[in-house]
């Protein structure tokens, strides 16, 4: 949904292994801002990954992981949640 922001390249990526994508190293050598869902995201991310999470902050966007895919509820959330982000701020608002 951010991919037309101006400036910003998008990539999505899940933990799981049935994800459509699931992240890889070389995914987060690439991003300078990681942004989850879960504060349980962001443990899981580091248990796995941290050597590649060193210089790259991870912001946990306070929304449970429990909505379907692109629910209105779930894109009103992020509609309020991301722009921040991408803004620049990374520690959003």
């Amino acid at each position: 949904m951010f991919r037309s922001w101006p400036g910003v390249q998008v990539a999505s990526a899940g933990l799981k292994p049935d994800a459509d994508e699931v992240v890889t190293s070389e995914d987060l050598e690439w991003a300078d801002l990681v942004l989850v869902m879960e504060k349980k995201h962001k443990q899981e991310l580091s248990r796995r990954f941290m050597p590649f999470l060193r210089d790259t902050p991870v912001a946990v966007l306070g929304i449970p992981d429990d909505y379907a895919y692109m629910a209105p509820e779930l894109v009103d959330l992020l509609l309020r949640k991301v722009p921040p982000y991408l803004s620049g701020d990374v520690r959003g608002k």
